[in-house]
Order: C-alpha cells, then structure tokens, then sequence
C-alpha cells in the first residue's frame, strides 16, 4: 500500500470524508477549524519565553487551580474560533464551571465539543511540552436550539473523534476518527500540518511506567504494589521510569514507545476521592485515541470508555497506555496479583 507521509490533514480528512457516503462536511469543518486554534495557540506558546503572556492570570479555574495567563488565551482562542462555525450545539471547557453555548446570533449545529484547551500548564514557565486535548460528539437531543448537559454528558465511547495537540520541539496534532490514529507534524515554513506519523499502534506490552511516586504513601495497597512490581530487578523485561508531568507529554511518549501513565485515586484529598484528572476533557479522548491504536484505558475497576458520566468536571483514576500493562494493572488495583 502506498504511504500518504507528507499528505496534509486537510487531504487526509477529505479523504475519510470522501470514503464515508453518509458525510456532509460539517465534521470536516469543525476539524479544519480547530486545527487554526491550535496554530494560533502554538504561535503563542512558541514565542512565550519573550512575550508577557507567562505566570499566572491572577484567578483560579472551576477545578480551585491557579489559572495561567496562556490558559486563558488559549481557551478564550478555541471558544471564539468554533462557536460561529455553525456546527456545534455547545462546548465544554476544563476551565469553564458550565458548558458553553453557542452565541444566539450563530447557527447551531449537530457535534459538541469537549477540551482541555492548555494540558499541563503548570510546565509553562520551565518550558516544558505541553498541549491541547479534544473529545467530539454527535448532539442526542432533537431540534435546533442550543445543546444542553445531556449532550455533554455522554459515555466516552460515543465519541466520533478525538486527539490532542503537543506543543513541543515540534508542534503535533495526533486524532482519530475511529479508523486508526494518526499523527501530523505542523511544518512552520508552510504553516501546514503534515502526516508524519501514520497508523499509530502502540506496542502491546511497554517497558516505561510514567507515576509521580510523591505520592506512594497515600495510594492503595495494590497501586504501591504494582509500582514495586515495575521497580523490581526481578521484574522481566524490566521497566524504566518516565514521568514529565504534563499528562499529554507522558501520554504521547508511550503511545509511540509502548508504557503506561498512572494517576491513580488517593487519600491526600478528601475533596478528591477519585484522582485528579477529568473524565471529560482528559481521559476520556486519551481513553479513544489508544483503544483506536489498540492499548487500552481504565480506572483500575472499569474501562474508562464504558463510564456513564453524572457531573461536567468528574475526575477518575487513570491506568492508559500497552493493553497488557494496563490489564496488570487492573489485577493489582482488584487485587486478584
């Protein structure tokens, strides 16, 4: 088969439109504009280091954490640029306590939108990799008017596509639509991004667990003793450490090098009882972009694409990467290892 390395992503979702006959652009064009937010936010992140756009907003986000200038410009960014598009019901944003309707003097449409819009923003001033994360639905109430929480809140496997960006060395967008994963590397001279990574599958057994071990004293007996279980020298083939913190950066190194990320529940916070990290804008299309490379996701107990979500901002314990590091950690967390 012939290889489309170098096709745009423009191309290549013209392409997938073209290969499904119920298509009627709308996706197209809800993807092609979210990929110029994500151009603008990266222009701003690459020049972050010489404009005054770094520290702190002086304000904290619906999740009680310090909002970063960067946050904003970023959310503010997605907001404005895909709520005139005509085809989205509402959005919902980690930084915005309830979901986001679409302006009354914009036509509504049939997909919602789900995102984190600056993953791992505390690494913003130490010049760390950091990115944008989205989940996209198809809206299940009738009519015209404006989405509610009812379309927001849906089961992570409805999804009809998902992916993130990572500002990094490079800047990167990586998506699926439920036909494979695939990877587009922004080529600044042209202002394009470029399919360079395609296909993506992730390794079925890994040899990095990525786990901030701060926190080994208030996790589970079964969490610590899969950790001791990745540590060992009697482990075989053995483990290494990688853990950068930004939850896009870790995912993003395993899903091409084959590992797992852990944040797992534990008794730090009793506002917390289930971990830090979101269903919605984070695990959740994390959760689709490795079962479509073939890994898998869970929460330790379940898959985390078969939760039924109660609230905007639930957070879940997160166990994502290699199927058959993720399914060890699921025996240790039941303990059944």
């Amino acid at each position: 088969m012939k290889s489309s390395i170098g096709m745009t992503v423009t191309e290549h979702i013209l392409k997938q439109q073209r290969e499904s006959p119920e298509a009627t652009g709308a996706f197209t064009q809800l993807i092609s504009e979210l990929i110029v937010a994500a151009k603008i936010i990266s222009r701003e992140v690459n020049k972050a280091g010489i404009a005054d756009i770094l520290g702190y907003a002086g304000h904290r986000n619906i999740q009680d954490e310090e909002v970063q200038k960067l946050d904003d410009f970023a959310n503010h960014t997605i907001i404005q640029r895909m709520s005139h598009i005509g085809q989205l019901c509402a959005m919902a944003s980690e930084e915005n306590a309830d979901i986001i309707h679409i302006p009354a003097n914009y036509p509504k449409g049939k997909y919602v939108l789900i995102f984190d819009p600056l993953d791992g923003s505390s690494n913003i001033d130490v010049n760390v990799s950091i990115g944008t994360i989205f989940g996209i639905y198809r809206r299940i109430t009738e009519g015209e008017e404006d989405g509610t929480l009812t379309d927001v809140l849906q089961a992570g496997h409805k999804q009809v596509a998902a992916g993130y960006f990572i500002y990094g060395s490079s800047t990167m967008m990586v998506y699926t639509t439920g036909k494979g994963v695939h990877g587009f590397t922004l080529f600044p001279g042209i202002g394009e991004f470029l399919l360079s990574h395609e296909d993506i599958r992730i390794p079925e057994r890994g040899k990095i667990f990525s786990v901030n071990e701060s926190y080994y004293n208030y996790w589970t007996d079964g969490v610590r003793r899969l950790v001791d279980h990745f540590k060992s020298p009697d482990t075989k083939p053995a483990y290494t450490a990688r853990y950068i913190g930004s939850l896009v950066s870790d995912f993003h190194r395993n899903l091409l090098k084959g590992g797992i990320f852990m944040y797992p529940a534990d008794t730090r916070d009793p506002k917390k009882p289930h971990g830090k990290l979101r269903l919605m804008c984070e695990a959740n299309p994390l959760a689709f972009v490795v079962k479509e490379a073939g890994g898998y996701a869970s929460t330790g107990e379940k898959p985390i694409l078969e939760i039924e979500p109660e609230e905007l901002h639930q957070r879940v314990p997160l166990f994502i990467g290699s199927r058959k590091d993720v399914e060890l950690a699921e025996k240790y967390v039941q303990g059944q290892a």
